[in-house]
């Protein structure tokens, strides 16, 4: 079973909003692991450190069914994300903006959100993540109007 075409776009359009939101005066860290850490932070406050550190195994799992090239990546105990950066991808405007690993593990992770929590929860906390322009109302995790 792969991530499905709806949670595969929705973390596209993530990583394409963090890939835009650089700040010149911080160091540069990859959209994904930004993604990654959004969620963890949101997600995090509603769960707690070993219910994201759960939920982010269990989808980084499914996705290195999916993509080989993530068993290089692994979650530590306080659910970061490590090794990522050994999966080789590049965010360029204008490209293809992620690797096919990356927006594999963010679907798998907000597929496992919306089976849990729902739809209307999952859209909470992304909101909570995101304010503003990527859940404006016209988006949702069916890729439909919310």
């Amino acid at each position: 079973m792969t991530a499905t075409p709806g949670m595969r776009d929705l973390a596209h359009r993530l990583l394409i909003y963090e890939a835009g939101a650089d700040n010149a005066s911080e160091p540069m860290e990859p959209p994904a692991l930004r993604v990654y850490e959004k969620l963890r932070l949101s997600l995090g406050e509603f769960v707690g450190v070993a219910g994201f550190q759960s939920l982010a195994s269990r989808a980084l799992t499914l996705s290195r069914a999916e993509v080989p090239s993530l068993r290089a990546a692994r979650v530590a105990a306080d659910g970061s994300l490590q090794g990522l950066g050994n999966i080789e991808t590049q965010f360029e405007m204008g490209k293809d903006l992620a690797g096919d690993g990356e927006i594999v593990l963010i679907a798998r992770m907000l597929g496992l959100l919306r089976l849990f929590l729902g739809e209307a929860l999952t859209l909470s906390l992304l909101r909570n993540a995101w304010p503003g322009e990527v859940f404006d109302g016209r988006n949702s995790v069916h890729g439909r109007k919310a």
